[in-house]
């Protein structure tokens, strides 16, 4: 009976330990429709990661996913894409319009576009969403562009990426 609790107690405690670490980790994917002339942006973030950043930087009152959701939260979280999200094409710096979110599970879903885009040359990306309140952030970008598949990782220490496309 004895040896059964020690085995029991040895293949569930590292179960516990292995909980108590949070990964944070957001993945966007940008492509670029050529026929639209437009890059599209997906970016799935850790809805409650993102909703403290927001509470903390706009409105300690904002929840959210409830059926209550206040209609600023989509303009708290187009400002702070905004800020956190730089794509410069072609060596200029280009913005996108926040098309729409949605909640898929814990995660939020954001729905970006970049319009009018003729060519893509060169694209130099920055994503350094949640890396002030979470130092661990990583964000990973999946782009396809001009056919060419990559994956970019953004780190607090590695912050933004370049791609030559000529």
């Amino acid at each position: 009976m004895n040896f059964l609790k020690v085995t029991l107690i040895a293949v569930i405690f590292p179960l516990f330990m292995t909980s108590a670490h949070k990964y944070y980790v957001s993945v966007t994917q940008l492509s670029y429709v050529k026929d639209k002339k437009a890059i599209q942006i997906i970016t799935r973030i850790d809805i409650a990661d993102l909703e403290l950043t927001l509470q903390e930087r706009y409105d300690k009152t904002i929840k959210m996913t409830t059926i209550d959701e206040k209609p600023m939260v989509d303009d708290y979280l187009k400002t702070y894409l905004s800020q956190k999200i730089d794509i410069k094409v072609n060596t200029k710096n280009v913005t996108f319009n926040f098309i729409g979110k949605e909640y898929d599970n814990d995660i939020v879903v954001c729905y970006l576009e970049i319009e009018n885009i003729d060519k893509i040359a060169t694209i130099e990306i920055s994503n350094t969403v949640l890396f002030d309140k979470f130092p661990k952030q990583k964000n990973v970008v999946k782009t396809k562009i001009n056919s060419k598949v990559n994956n970019l990782i953004f780190t607090k220490d590695d912050r933004n990426q370049y791609l030559n496309f000529k």
